[in-house]
């Protein structure tokens, strides 16, 4: 009988930090060690999803398959759901917790980790798991230059314009409370940055956080697993004394707070090449307030799928795997993640700057 308490792992951050990234290197260098993951999703395309099924973690089975390891929850914010679709996740997981070692929780880039850290105080899930870290990842290339989001002077333009807000930006307080729950602070991308940017991070991170708690920096999300794994930090039985701006969850799990700001919509077209298809989505960041992109292109004559990420006005991309032979149909496909976007006028912008994008031979 298996006794021990499952440790888990919750990555969370703001929209781009490079939470996936993170996880990916986890499963790379695993070494054997037997991982669950949780990935709540913001929008109706599982991007994230889709990209850790290429990490060779065994989330390949159908659902509902006893194998399986990837459970995605496609509601948007795992902290405000957490009864509805978090809770009969876990009770799967107890099922099967003699063939897990850990279990890693990627949140939505929009969640607000300290209600799901609570949940874990629930006697059926106490009883199993224990939350070894909350790891809170940071764009340290956006924060040096004091930007919590992708386009931070639209996000002002309408916290001035709305009397209804407070004087500080949701997506400040976000980032703090974000920060608030950490047991690890990762200051990602520092590839970007010079050692004058990093200490200027550090000390705009550190006031947020419990002395205890490290800030490590990081390129591409490659940290030795021994820091990432295994901190036995417990939160569940700290969480409460942690500060945050939106209140705490009440006894079904749920928060005062709201995402109303955020939408989230799927374009889809032919594309020609990797320039094009980024070249129109700059064109769209540019005109509309898009703070994420993600999504795959399905490019001609390539038999590899390209995965493309945008945060703001910068874009990467990279081929993460073949096309499988079930997918006949190939189309590139991205999520926009926003303020005031609406579908049919994306799709519409989309393809006319597709169209006025010329194709390199």
């Amino acid at each position: 009988m298996q006794t021990r308490k499952i440790p888990v792992t919750v990555v969370t951050g703001f929209l781009g930090s490079g939470k996936t990234t993170l996880m990916r290197h986890i499963f790379s260098n695993a070494q054997g060690l037997r991982i669950a993951v949780i990935v709540n999703e913001f929008g109706e395309l599982g991007i994230d999803g889709e990209i850790l099924k290429g990490c060779g973690i065994g989330c390949d089975d159908e659902a509902g398959s006893q194998g399986r390891n990837l459970y995605e929850l496609a509601n948007g914010c795992l902290c405000c759901t957490v009864q509805e679709e978090f809770y009969p996740v876990m009770e799967q997981l107890v099922e099967r917790r003699d063939s897990i070692d850990h279990v890693l929780i990627e949140t939505s880039g929009l969640a607000l980790p300290k209600p799901l850290v609570q949940a874990f105080n629930w006697p059926s899930i106490k009883n199993a798991f224990t939350v070894d870290a909350v790891v809170t990842v940071v764009d340290g290339s956006a924060a040096a230059r004091g930007q919590f989001a992708a386009n931070p002077v639209a996000v002002d333009a309408q916290r001035k314009a709305d009397p209804n807000l407070n004087h500080e930006s949701p997506l400040h307080e976000l980032f703090e409370d974000q920060l608030s729950s950490a047991d690890l602070v990762i200051v990602n991308k520092t590839d970007l940055m010079d050692a004058d940017a990093i200490a200027k991070v550090e000390a705009l991170v550190r006031p947020e956080i419990p002395a205890e708690v490290k800030i490590v920096p990081a390129q591409m999300g490659k940290l030795d697993m021994h820091a990432l794994l295994g901190l036995q930090a417990a939160s569940e039985e700290s969480i409460h004394l942690r500060h945050d701006h939106h209140g705490s969850a009440d006894d079904e799990g749920h928060a005062d707070h709201h995402h109303d700001a955020f939408d989230s919509v799927v374009v889809h077209a032919k594309v020609e090449s990797r320039e094009q298809a980024i070249a129109a989505l700059h064109a769209l960041v540019e005109q509309h307030t898009i703070y994420r992109v993600k999504g795959f292109a399905a490019l001609p004559g390539a038999a590899m799928r390209l995965v493309v990420q945008g945060v703001g006005r910068r874009f990467d991309s990279y081929f993460d795997r073949p096309w499988s032979a079930d997918e006949d149909t190939r189309e590139s496909r991205f999520v926009l993640i926003g303020e005031d976007l609406e579908r049919e006028a994306l799709q519409r912008a989309f393809e006319a700057a597709l169209n006025a994008t010329p194709v390199q031979d």
